[in-house]
This record gives C-alpha cells, structure tokens and sequence, in this order.
C-alpha cells in the first residue's frame, strides 16, 4: 500500500502466505454437497477479491498449496478467505474466514486451522458513515419545552463495488427506543461507493411538559437514555431486492453533554455479525498468513543506519559489520536477512559482502564435498540474491518449456508403484526423458542470459574454493553448482507459482513430473565430485535406471562449459536480459479510443500484457499480430484515475473543481449537491502513450496497484515523460480536475520527480531499513547478550567457558563487535524517537476520516 502523509510518513502494507488445505466441508446452499464438487478459494480486503486460487479436486477435504503475495494499496477493515462450491451455472458459498486487520499479528508466520463461519450476507459489510448530530430544545406556539433531535448523514466512503462499479446506494435514518420506531430515508445515489446525501431529517424526541393528550408513542424524560439512532445502508438493486450494505447504532444519550457530534463510523454487520450456534459443522481451513505494515519514515531519518550498514563489506572481520550481526541474531529468521540484501544490492555492495562472508564459512569449512550445504548466511544471502536479479532470466530459461509441460496431458510416472491401470512404463519414461533433455539444455545453453551479478558473485566463489582446496579441481564447479543448479534452477522447477512462473500451484500429476524433472536436474548438475558415480545419489531403483538413458560423460561437458560461462570474466553489461520478458499481463477493462465518429466511448474487456520493450492489448489471450498499444519507451506517464466532482445548487453557482466536499459544509441545507462525473468505476488509471489517452479499469485495488507500479517504473527514465498531468478524466469537453476545456491542456498537477530506477530491481531503500530497524528491534534481547558475550570475551583473556548463549554467535574481535553493537543500539534509539514524535503528530483523532469510531457507542 502506497498511504502517504505528504511531509512525515508513508505507511505501506503487505501481505503473504499459503491457502494449504480445507477438511470436512460442510453442505453449502443448493441440492449438493460441495464433497462432491470442485471448490476453490478466494481472498478479500473487505468485500473486494484480490485472489482466486484454481480448482481443486472433487473432495470434501481439498488441498489448495497455494502460496500469495501482494502489496495492499488502501486501508481495509477484514481480510477474508472463502470457500466456494463450483456447480453447473454458479458458485455456491461453502464458508469464509474472516480476520480482522488489528488481529492479523496474532496468526503471522505460523499455519493455523480456522473453523468456517457462514457467509451471511447481512454480515457482508464495508465502507464508512458521516454522521452529524444533535438535540435542539424547541419553544412550541403555547411556551411549552419539547427536544428534537437532528441526524444529518453527510456522506459515505468505500461501499462495496457491484461488478466492478458503484453501487445504487441509500440511506435509512431511524430513531428506536423500547416503545417507537420512527424511519426516514435518503435519495438514492446512482453508481457510486462514496455516495454524497447531505441530507437532514428531524425527530421528535420528548414531548412538550404541559401535553395532556395521550400520544402515539410514550416516551418521558429519563427514556432518552434508551433510544438509539440506526442508519442502515442499502444497495437500491432492480425488482425491489435491496441489499444490506451495513450499518451503525449510536445512543442518543452521547448527544447530551455533545452539543454538535460530528463523526465518522464504521459500518458493520446487522445485529454486530453474531455467529451461527453451526459454524464449525462447515469445516475448517488451514492458512498461514503474515501482515507487514511498515510506517516509513522520511529519507534523512535513516542516513545514519543506512550509513552503518552499507560500510559493512568493508569492516574487517567481515562478523563485526552490522549486516553480519544481524543475520547472526536472526538465524531462525530467513526473512530478516532479505532486506540486507536489497540495500546492498542497490547500492552496488552486495558482491563484496557476499564475498567476505563467503570466505568465512569456508575458512570453516573442512572438506570440499560440503561446501555450501547449510543453511548459513552466505548461502541465504545468495539464495536472496538470485531470486530477486534472477527472475528474468528463470522466465526466459524455463518458462516456456514449463508451460509447455503444465499444459501437456502427457502422463510421466515411472513409479512401479505409482503407475495407474493402462499406463505405459516405457512411454512415461520417453515423455519424461523428453521434458528433462528440454529443461537441461534450456539451463545450459542460457548463460548469455545470466545476471552480470550472479556472474560476478559465482565468479568470486569459484576463486575462493579453489584457493581453499587447491587440491581438488572440482571444487571450483562444486561451489557454483550448489547454488545455480540446486538452490535456483532445480527448486523453480519444483515449485514454478513460488517464482512467478506460472499462475497456480500445477495439479498433483504435473507436480509429480515436476518432482522427477528436478531430481534428475539436480543431478545432472551436481559436481560434488566428478570421480564418483552419480547414479548412486538415487535411492530409488527406478530413478537408477531412468538416468542410465542419459550420456553423463557429455552432460558432465554441458554443465562444465556452462558453470564456466556463467562465472568467467566476460562483461556481459550492465543492462540485464535483453530477450523481452513479461512483466505482467492480466483481463482488464479499457475504455474505447472512439475513432469512429459515431461510436460509443464504452469499456470492453482485452488482455492486457507489458514487457520491457511493449506494451500491448488484444481481444483474447494468446492472441498475437495486431493488437493496441506500442513501445514502452513512448510511454508518457502513468498514473491513477481521480474521482471528479461538480458543485451545484440551486441557485446555479458553481465553483471550482474539487477532489473533496469537505470545502462545502452545510450544503445540504442550501440545496447543494455533489454530482459524480468520471466514469462511475473503481480501480481506474491512465496511461500516456503517443498520440494515446488509455483509460484502463483493472479488476481489483491489487491490480490497479502492481499495473501502475510496472508501467510507472518502465516510464520513468523515457525522454519524453510528462512534467505534469490530469489527476482526473476528459469527460463531457472538460478536464474534471481544473476545468480546463482543451483536451490537449497542459496536466495540472505536477509528475513526481525522475528517478533512474532498474524495473528488474525495483527496491524501495528506505523501506528496506524500516523493516532492519524493525528486526534488530524485535531482536534486542539477543543483541544485548552478544554485547555481553563481546565484553566477557575482551574482559577476560583466558580460555572461554563455553557457555550456550554465546556459542550462537560469530565473534573474532569482540572490541570491534562491541563497537559496532554500540553503534547500532544508538542509532535505534534515535530511530525510535523519529517514530514517537511523528505518530503523537498525526496521530488521527476517534472519529475522523481515518481513525473511524468502531461499533455501537454507549
């Protein structure tokens, strides 16, 4: 997520885990059990999906295995996980769990089992309520006292989206105590999530001192402590089936000592969501879900930290810098040494520093067939490393003969055990030698496609090995195999959704060719040493004999001559793969351009794909030749789509152009309106192309989010990028943002300032040492004990007592440790008094825009 404060702070959320498996599903609404249908599982931010996994088999306890991750663009209330049904003509809701934000800390980094509640719709809600409020003490003709209460609902924000677009929304407004009901109701507003009523109605609360007739209703004094305001929202839908879309309760004893309470509320469930006594006979849902929410602070903030690490490669030894302590505090971690590697590999340090910690593990290492086999921080760094500069170079090597096998239907089971009736032993094991033979030549004809990093890091690890072990001259291999074969290109075999490579988690069957293909792989490329025989690395007699069909003595050449061009001295550049790549592609909604003079401006669906050299759209999937779009070096900018507003009342005045109707206030008690313009549609950018103005609606607030972040990044270094831009639509012969009337005006809101950023490596710095300083935080009590064991080591010079604490730890100079652990809890300590004096600053007030009054108020 991308919520900025303009001067202080940017808070930006992210979220990441694994739909593992559903058991014992319930019966789900229709004549069938879902036990013997398809499901599937999809993921929400309030009412909003922003994932959908395949479908499963038909079973009543379905395996999913289906790994998540994506940056969350807006604040949102629940995360919700459902369970669907597919039958013939529709989806049939089994169950959902639903998570909210402030509980999701409770569940991160571990798998847990949920119990499915059910999906009512009355518990379906999301969005905000402006509310206005107050009690008036009015003089009747005969001098008598009665209190009136006034309920002003001003507007609504994020109501969930119909189709893509916004609702038809309406209030209701009611006053309900133990003896009356009395309701009231809005306009409708059509097509819109963030409706503005600015509408006021008046109740009568108590009745005046000297009325003597017997009223319609009995309320006296003390009763106002019972009566409560009840504002429902509804979705105005065809034939009269008006739909929920929640609501808020507030009691009118708050008004008392409040003489006007102006406030925003959250909406929720009807009744507050009380669960059905049945929820656990739906079944359960096993997730494991990680929220990470970084409040990044401004740039200068982080110099000095940013500073202490970054000079990390250069501290000797290497286990005094402050990126080696924290990989060492954090070994049960492997998330914490990703940032790490980021910020020095954006800041072009990260090969000197894998090289230092490199040369230490194998100063500790003893024999050369075990070189790089843990898991240390070496081996983790470069793990990191490769998947972050190596996913070009995995799309364009594997890639296509991976689809190629997904979406094959031929069978390669060479398990005797496994086999099912009718197969065909001998043909499995020619299908699979087939896709094998494809995957290894793909690998070993592809290192002009190698990263210039990778390259440099193999280079200096094959240097370090073969000084270690000059003896043995397979060593040099060995130490680039380990890495290149098992931990990068083996392993994306194995798991192609983790590496983006394909959409979804391969069916069982394909996962088990997968399996064979990357043990085979591994295999073939293993140089743990040249001399033995690789067919005894197999402990399975058919894998024995499956590998005999392969000529080793010429695969052995392909990897030698390969590991030697992927770790040799020749400068292949700086600027990375130069195949064109996909960088992401996906259905979307674009408006027409309206070339023909007499045609309708409408949306259509197309397939929207863009690489590093193009960006383009068709009708269909897969569908090549002529098509929209053009050169990504022609792209102009890129950006959201701004909602417009016009104001107008009735004595036709108008007024400049506004994002806001907070400028307006008490306009509905002038007969002021705020009239929606755009195209009534959420999740909407645009792109600036030549000669081009493409208005694009994605399918969720996620997608929206990574499309403009792609193409953002591909625009910002072209030489023709705007200086400014329209926030907003041309619509009906004006811009809605200044109201200019030429389409070709200049944009009225200036572009964000160029940077030179590499798409491959889009890495946000700051961010990188928010999540550090967040980690060695988190970490400080085992920060403190190595501390402590540096100051026993230097204090007392004799032989150490081994002591379990300090056996954790790398310490070769406990003088130079100990200073920089001085240096790091310092710098800590000033970063956390940035943090506390800019949140007690914007720290929203209860009840504003962004920190909404949750629940039923006493």
């Amino acid at each position: 997520m991308a919520e900025e404060d303009d001067a202080r702070i940017r808070i930006l959320q992210s979220l990441r885990g694994k739909i593992c498996q559903a058991k014992n599903l319930g019966p789900c609404p229709g004549p069938t059990r879902p036990g013997y249908l398809c499901t599937f599982c999809t993921i929400s931010l309030d009412q909003e999906e922003v994932f959908r996994t395949k479908m499963s088999e038909k079973s009543p306890s379905p395996v999913y295995g289906e790994d998540f991750y994506f940056e969350i663009p807006r604040p949102f209330q629940y995360l919700s996980f459902y369970v669907y049904a597919k039958s013939v003509f529709r989806e049939l809701p089994v169950g959902k769990v639903a998570i909210r934000k402030e509980d999701l800390c409770q569940y991160s980094g571990k798998e847990h089992w949920f119990c499915l509640q059910p999906v009512d719709p009355n518990s379906e809600v999301q969005g905000k309520v402006h509310l206005e409020m107050r009690l008036n003490e009015l003089i009747t003709e005969n001098g008598s006292v009665c209190q009136q209460l006034v309920v002003r609902i001003i507007k609504c924000q994020g109501l969930p989206l119909i189709n893509g677009q916004g609702c038809d929304p309406y209030a209701t407004v009611s006053l309900v105590g133990p003896a009356r009901s009395d309701q009231k109701k809005t306009k409708v507003k059509k097509k819109t999530s963030d409706p503005q009523f600015e509408e006021t109605f008046y109740f009568e609360v108590t009745r005046s001192s000297s009325y003597t007739k017997k009223s319609h209703f009995q309320v006296e004094e003390e009763d106002i402590e019972k009566l409560e305001i009840i504002v429902d929202l509804w979705n105005s839908g065809n034939l009269a089936q008006h739909v929920f879309l929640g609501e808020t309760r507030v009691s009118v004893k708050i008004l008392r000592n409040d003489s006007i309470h102006r406030a925003w509320y959250l909406l929720q469930p009807k009744g507050n969501g009380s669960k059905s006594s049945k929820a656990e006979d739906l079944g359960t849902l096993r997730l494991n879900v990680t929220y990470t929410e970084d409040n990044v602070l401004p740039s200068d903030c982080y110099t000095p930290l940013r500073t202490l690490l970054l000079k990390s490669p250069e501290v000797k030894p290497i286990s005094a810098s402050a990126a080696h302590i924290l990989g060492d505090i954090c070994r049960e971690r492997y998330e914490a040494v990703l940032p790490v590697v980021r910020l020095l590999l954006h800041h072009n340090r990260l090969v000197p520093f894998v090289s230092a910690i490199a040369e230490l593990e194998l100063m500790q290492t003893q024999e050369a067939n075990t070189i790089f086999r843990g898991n240390s921080l070496a081996t983790r760094c470069i793990d990191d490393m490769m998947k972050i500069v190596g996913r070009s170079y995995l799309t364009v090597t594997l890639k296509p003969v991976l689809d190629e096998i997904c979406e094959s239907n031929k069978t390669c089971e060479i398990d005797p055990v496994k086999l099912k009736e009718g197969d065909n032993v001998e043909v499995n094991k020619e299908n699979l030698q087939q896709f094998v033979q494809k995957v290894f030549s793909s690998i070993t004809q592809s290192s002009l496609n190698c990263s210039p990093i990778m390259c440099d890091v193999f280079r200096s690890l094959r240097q370090m090995a073969s000084k270690r072990f000059p003896n043995d001259p397979h060593v040099q291999y060995s130490a680039v195999s380990s890495f290149v074969f098992l931990r990068f290109f083996a392993v994306a075999v194995l798991s192609p959704h983790t590496f983006q490579l394909r959409p979804h988690h391969p069916d069982p069957e394909i996962c088990r060719t997968l399996t064979l293909i990357s043990k085979t792989i591994q295999t073939l490329g293993s140089w743990g040493s040249l001399s033995k025989n690789k067919l005894s690395s197999f402990k399975e007699s058919y894998m024995h004999e499956f590998f005999k069909s392969f000529q080793e003595d010429k695969c052995i050449e392909e990897v030698k001559k390969f590991l030697d061009e992927i770790s040799s001295n020749v400068n292949k550049g700086s600027s990375g793969v130069e195949d064109s790549v996909v960088l992401k592609e996906g259905e979307v909604h674009k408006r027409a351009q309206g070339r023909k003079r007499l045609g309708k401006k409408n949306f259509k669906k197309r397939w929207l794909r863009v690489t590093n050299r193009e960006l383009s759209y068709h009708k269909h999937r897969g569908e090549g030749g002529r098509g929209g779009g053009g050169c990504v070096q022609h792209l102009h900018f890129v950006a959201a789509v701004m909602e417009g507003y016009i104001w107008s009342n009735v004595q036709g005045e108008g007024c400049p152009l506004c994002n806001s109707c907070e400028e307006h206030p008490g306009g509905g008690e002038t007969g002021g309106e705020c009239i929606r313009q755009a195209f009534a549609r959420k999740n909407m950018f645009q792109v600036v192309h030549v000669e081009k103005l493409l208005y694009i609606q994605a399918s969720n607030c996620v997608e929206a989010s990574e499309w403009i972040e792609v193409l953002s990044q591909l625009s910002r270094c072209n030489p023709r990028r705007l200086s400014s831009f329209h926030p907003s639509a041309y619509l009906s012969g004006s811009w809605l943002c200044c109201k200019a009337t030429w389409e070709s005006q200049p944009g009225c809101k200036p572009c964000s300032t160029t940077m030179l950023v590499n798409i491959q490596l889009d890495i946000d710095c700051d961010r990188e040492i928010e999540r550090i300083f967040s980690i060695f935080s988190s970490n400080c009590p085992k920060l403190q004990k190595m501390e402590d064991a540096c100051a026993s080591i230097s204090v007392y010079q004799g032989p150490q007592k081994e002591q379990e604490d300090y056996s954790l730890f790398t310490i070769q100079d406990p003088k130079e440790t100990f200073r920089t652990i001085r240096d790091i809890r310092q710098e800590l300590e000033h970063l956390q008094e940035h943090h506390m004096a800019i949140r007690s600053s914007i720290t929203a007030k209860y009840g504003s825009l962004d920190n909404p009054i949750v629940g039923k108020t006493s």
